[in-house]
């Protein structure tokens, strides 16, 4: 009895002091101080404080939805310049959460032209051009092709460009840096940056019929990341991929995607169906990846844009099963995965943002 008793005046005292915390939440000085706590945090941003080669994923999913993940995404940190790989739906978003400065982006990379991989090019261009003092245009890296869709989305905010500058005029909103300019890589030299900081290479995948699909090798201070894009499994990959400190490569679950494509067929959605039966032929599996991080002697993995993306812990189970079986160093990556290679190092930090 004396027991029962000391737990009843605790979860009391309990009741009380939450009662009395929601009460004070109501109070405008208190809601006030809370505010000003929170904007002094917006001006907080998650660059690294250390001199590395750093990725962030900013967008971790397939086409297929997910309602906490955003499209293919990955922002890489090469000391204080960034570069953004593929600019998915959602992705600039999640950019824009984490406080990462847009005024340090020096160019957008597009591994090809998807939709997945595209749609917020014009937020990436718009985050970048307002009020950031840049000084040329958003450069904009791609396959061939990749003018075209520059060229599209030029039409199509041409009017926005406009109105902006309008109204906030051409300190805020410049005229002349305004839009893009698309860079069509040329495979026979895939240079982007060659210094002798940073080098930033592209070479070619297998996502046929798309053509040319491109991956990109970032190497800095010593420190390396290879970012695979949408692919089959790629002995061009692996190679590009030798010794690399971390390779972030596609997942596709086949074995979850074939039994959800029979449901599918089943319960009358044939053109449903078939669509995921067709993907299956120009993705790579989790397996696959593993297999391919252990050949090229990688030392850590990192899938991301994983199709069917896992809602819980079970799916995310059933998604990697049996990778441990074939490589040991391996993260399934989430939005905000971060990954952090300090320089003088050989260290390979891995957290999440979110």
């Amino acid at each position: 009895m004396f027991q029962f008793n000391k737990i009843l005046k605790f979860l009391l005292g309990l009741g009380i002091l939450t009662f009395g915390v929601l009460l004070l939440f109501q109070v405008p000085s208190v809601q006030d101080r809370l505010l000003e706590n929170a904007i002094q945090n917006l001006a907080q941003n998650n660059m690294p404080k250390e001199d590395s080669l750093t990725a962030i994923v900013c967008g971790s999913r397939s086409p297929l939805p997910h309602p906490s993940r955003d499209e293919a995404c990955i922002l890489v940190i090469a000391g204080k310049d960034i570069y953004v790989v593929d600019t998915g739906a959602g992705s600039a978003n999640n950019v824009l959460q984490w406080t990462i400065p847009f005024n340090r982006i020096k160019a957008i990379l597009l591994t090809h032209l998807h939709s997945d991989h595209i749609t917020d090019l014009p937020t990436f261009h718009l985050q970048t051009w307002i009020r950031q003092n840049r000084s040329s245009k958003l450069d904009v890296y791609g396959p061939k092709g990749v003018d075209s869709v520059v060229q599209g989305f030029e039409d199509a905010y041409n009017l926005d460009y406009a109105f902006r500058n309008a109204h906030h005029g051409d300190e805020i909103a410049p005229l002349e840096v305004a839009g893009m300019k698309a860079h069509t890589i040329d495979l026979n030299n895939p240079v982007i940056i060659e210094s002798d900081d940073l080098s930033i290479r592209a070479f070619e995948v297998d996502h046929h019929p798309v053509k040319p699909a491109l991956g990109y090798r970032f190497d800095y201070k010593g420190r390396s990341i290879v970012i695979s894009g949408d692919t089959s499994p790629s002995q061009n990959l692996a190679d590009h991929s030798r010794n690399v400190d971390v390779l972030f490569h596609e997942a596709q679950a086949n074995h979850i995607l074939k039994p959800m494509s029979q449901f599918m067929l089943n319960n009358g959605q044939a053109m449903s169906a078939k669509i995921l039966d067709d993907i299956t032929t120009y993705h790579t599996t989790p397996l696959e990846a593993a297999a391919i991080a252990y050949e090229a002697n990688v030392k850590h993995l990192v899938f991301y844009h994983l199709n069917p993306s896992p809602r819980n812990d079970i799916m995310a189970n059933i998604f990697t099963r049996g990778v441990a079986d074939v490589f040991d160093e391996w993260t399934l990556s989430d939005d905000g995965t971060m990954v952090v290679l300090p320089v003088d190092s050989e260290e390979i930090q891995i957290s999440n943002l979110n």
